[in-house]
């Protein structure tokens, strides 16, 4: 039957609720990416088979909000209401998993909205930044598949196929239900035995993604825009998993070098320099090893000296590592904002959310305050020597014209390029 987590906190009339998915978009077929999250947003306007404006006038009157969101790894349904409203809420939610509707007509109307959204997407250079490095970081793994598909997976995509992948998916064990606030356990319970006996029984959804691996080398992924004065930059190579370790250790460290306003990178690309108004490294989570990467944005005149300083910088790191007054600041802070973390019942069942459809180890935001604080700092910079400065990706989203020849000639040891067009599908 469908797993059932609860988190109550009656200090104010408010219930939040995530009927969670297994799975997301990593099983698309391949030439239909964009399937799963086309399927979750025709659910939300069809529920009850009704339609938009129905449904949303329905939640309305109720004082209530109801989303989806599909990821790559996990896809889901969420909501919030006022717990004296908390049935007519979930008469709403059973409405759009247990007769989603899949109304043809706006099943159309919504495949030209995601086609015009991903035209949208050319405006922005971040993401063209984050889209081009997952996909070659990544490429040829699941990772590099776009969750919102692309202009032509997405018009191959027929109604029947969303109406078979909802069956694939919709089983109750392929089901978690999060709830949190002005609610108690029975009351979860009786809603997930609910759902759980009017579904199908099947199979849980496996996820078959293999673990990434690096390709050697520096490579350079130039994403060319006309008529940009700024660039976007990616710079990574594969990060750490869960499971590792020495993933707790690898977090302090690049919290140290990336992950405050006050860190290295940032005091030396924005506060010495002026280069970029932000510089911060990241280390996502995910079922399956993500990336390390580095990301600042300056001007075009500057890309070339802001990409040559964050590569001496984080070779510094990895080789030299961090220092013991850099460590016992980080522990402190990383342990004093763990509070805001936790500071309610739903980012509290959040995170054992997170931990149930993640797989994350026993412990993993539980015991977070003790785990950072037995790190010592010989374990922070053995963890360094999981990061590989020889083998990189740098992604830059700019004009070609006048930087890529200078890009080209002035990374140091880079072994490919390419020239990708902004509006490329």
């Amino acid at each position: 039957m469908i797993e059932v987590l609860v988190e109550r906190d009656a200090a104010l009339p408010l219930v939040h609720c995530s009927l969670a998915l297994r799975i997301g978009s990593v099983t698309d077929p391949p030439g239909k990416e964009g399937l799963t999250r086309l399927l979750f947003r025709l659910m939300r306007r069809t529920g009850g088979l009704s339609t938009a404006r129905i449904l949303d006038e329905r939640i309305d009157r109720l004082g209530a909000a109801i989303w989806v969101d599909v990821g790559q790894s996990t896809s889901g349904v969420h909501g919030t209401t006022i717990s004296r409203n908390l049935d007519g809420f979930l008469d709403v939610l059973s409405d759009i998993i247990l007769r989603p509707g899949l109304d043809v007509s706006e099943f159309e109307r919504l495949k030209r909205e995601a086609q015009s959204e991903l035209i949208d997407v050319l405006d922005s250079d971040r993401s063209l930044a984050r889209r081009w490095f997952a996909r070659r970081l990544f490429a040829g793994h699941p990772y590099s598949r776009p969750t919102g598909g692309t202009k032509g997976t997405l018009a191959a995509i027929q109604i029947e196929d969303l109406q078979e992948r909802y069956k694939q998916l919709f089983c109750p064990e392929n089901l978690v239900l999060a709830m949190a606030g002005d609610v108690d356990e029975g009351r979860a319970q009786a809603f997930a035995d609910k759902l759980g006996s009017a579904l199908p029984r099947g199979n849980a959804t496996s996820d078959p993604t293999p673990e990434p691996h690096q390709r050697p080398g520096r490579h350079l992924a130039f994403v060319d825009k006309p008529e940009r004065t700024q660039t976007q930059i990616l710079i990574g190579c594969l990060g750490s998993h869960p499971h590792d370790p020495d993933h707790i250790p690898l977090h302090i460290a690049n919290t140290v070098f990336g992950g405050t306003f006050t860190s290295r990178l940032t005091q030396e690309v924005r506060g010495k320099r002026g280069w970029s108004y932000g510089a911060y490294a990241s280390l996502p989570v995910d079922r399956r090893r993500r990336s390390f990467s580095m990301w600042t944005f300056p001007k075009a005149d500057d890309a070339l000296a802001c990409v040559q300083l964050e590569l001496q910088l984080f070779e510094d790191w990895v080789r030299g590592g961090i220092t013991q007054d850099e460590l016992d600041w980080v522990k402190a802070y990383l342990i004093r904002s763990h509070a805001f973390a936790i500071d309610s019942a739903a980012k509290r069942v959040g995170q054992l959310l997170d931990m149930e459809l993640y797989g994350l180890p026993e412990g993993y935001h539980t015991e977070y305050v003790s785990r950072v604080g037995d790190v010592s700092l010989e374990q922070a910079n053995r963890s360094l020597r999981r990061l590989t400065p020889k083998d990189l990706l740098i992604t830059v989203v700019g004009s070609q014209e006048p930087i890529l020849e200078g890009l080209k000639a002035g990374i140091p040891h880079l072994e490919s390029s390419e020239i990708i067009p902004f509006d490329a599908n």
